[in-house]
């Protein structure tokens, strides 16, 4: 009995109640579906934590020759990653992250080359009739380069933002795994990290969670300024799709006096690189500073409220799927269903006492409002 009991409590304290496999994810930038990403995206985490699925898998005895000191050791350290792979710079930890980072620049040039429109570009005999689709890449070659640098340099801040802040803790993490995705209209399904979470306290998960965010608005709005003093909304054309602004883009815009606007979705032609790429990273940063889960927001808010943010996280859910039920719109369906599968409750930190102190509760508090200020709530506008 005295052995069974032993073997749940470490099972609980190194894994938690909720992370059977000791992966938190850092809120990955992810802003619209992952179908069909899990599978290789969890294959490259196995190469990161290698033993982290067996310790899950252990049935909990201990043998009888071995003292619950030396138990704990042995679960610890399997469920740790590999020394020379994460901490040591081992080449296997990037053997997913680098071609992902690479496909993702060519999916973000690639959509930016061609308007936005991706699969017009491929199937509109206009474009492919008319003129050559890589006489159309070459006449836009700047547009896109400007799009991929932007886009994957706001991206890019966001991830270093939580991986740095998880070296200075010195909290096991990998690499930004980066999802390329050349079909939707941004390139991208952002990027995620995922860490050692049970090693990391209060202070450090709060700081992680907080990180990316600042980090990649650091970036998306001087971007978003040059983009929107770019802005020209010329007339649209039919069958586009509208991009529908977040209050943060709106007040820019009219502070800005582009002409012509009064609040309605800006279209797929009247684009620039610079907006795009800005109207893609607030929309990624508000998603992921949402109160729920291992969201950023989801970070924040147990940090600061504890268990009392499970409740929000409910509610906020609540909200959401109302909310595409009264205006018809299903845009979030599949990362509200994922969010549902995966948890809307944040496992506990190492250590839920730790103090975060006057100065991170403003903060913490004041980052709250980035969903309201990042986040169009419709986010897309079709006309035929």
């Amino acid at each position: 009995m005295g052995k069974s009991r032993l073997s749940v409590i470490e099972r609980q304290a190194l894994l938690g109640d909720r992370q059977p496999n000791g992966l938190r994810w850092t809120a990955g930038n992810l802003p619209t579906c992952l179908e069909g990403t899990e599978s290789g995206i969890l294959a490259g985490m196995n190469e990161h934590f290698p033993g982290a699925g067996s310790g899950a898998r252990d049935s909990g005895s201990l043998p009888e020759n071995e003292s619950p000191t030396g138990h704990r050791a042995d679960l610890h350290n399997r469920l740790r990653p590999d020394a020379s792979v994460s901490r040591g710079g081992g080449w296997r930890r990037w053997r997913w992250p680098v071609p992902l980072f690479l496909l993702t620049l060519l999916s973000t040039f690639w959509v930016g080359a061609v308007d936005w429109q991706p699969f017009r570009a491929l199937t509109d005999t206009s474009v492919t009739g008319g003129i050559e689709l890589r006489q159309l890449i070459l006449e836009n070659w700047q547009q896109g380069l400007v799009y991929m640098l932007s886009v994957v340099g706001i991206l890019l801040f966001h991830e270093m933002g939580h991986y740095i802040a998880t070296l200075i803790y010195r909290v096991d993490a990998t690499p930004p795994f980066f999802l390329p995705f050349p079909f939707n209209p941004i390139g991208t399904l952002g990027a995620v990290i995922a860490m050692q979470g049970q090693e990391a306290n209060r202070k450090q998960i709060f700081d992680i969670g907080i990180a990316g965010p600042l980090a990649g608005l650091v970036l998306a709005i001087p971007v978003a300024l040059i983009g929107v003093s770019q802005l020209d909304l010329s007339p649209m054309q039919a069958g586009e799709i509208g991009f529908r602004m977040p209050l943060l883009l709106d007040w820019m815009i009219r502070w800005y006096g582009i002409a012509g606007y009064d609040g309605q979705a800006i279209w797929l032609s009247q684009l620039n690189p610079c907006f795009t790429a800005a109207w893609v990273g607030l929309l990624i940063t508000g998603m992921n500073m949402m109160p729920v889960g291992q969201l950023d927001g989801g970070h924040v808010t147990y940090t600061l409220f504890g268990k009392f943010a499970h409740r929000l996280a409910a509610l906020v859910m609540i909200v959401a799927v109302a909310f595409m039920v009264y205006w018809q719109t299903y845009t979030l369906i599949v990362m509200v269903t994922l969010l549902l599968l995966v948890g809307t409750e944040h496992p506990p930190t190492s250590d839920d006492r730790v103090r975060l102190g006057p100065v991170r509760w403003v903060l913490g508090v004041a980052s709250l409002a980035i969903p309201f200020l990042c986040f169009p709530p419709l986010i897309f506008d079709f006309r035929s």
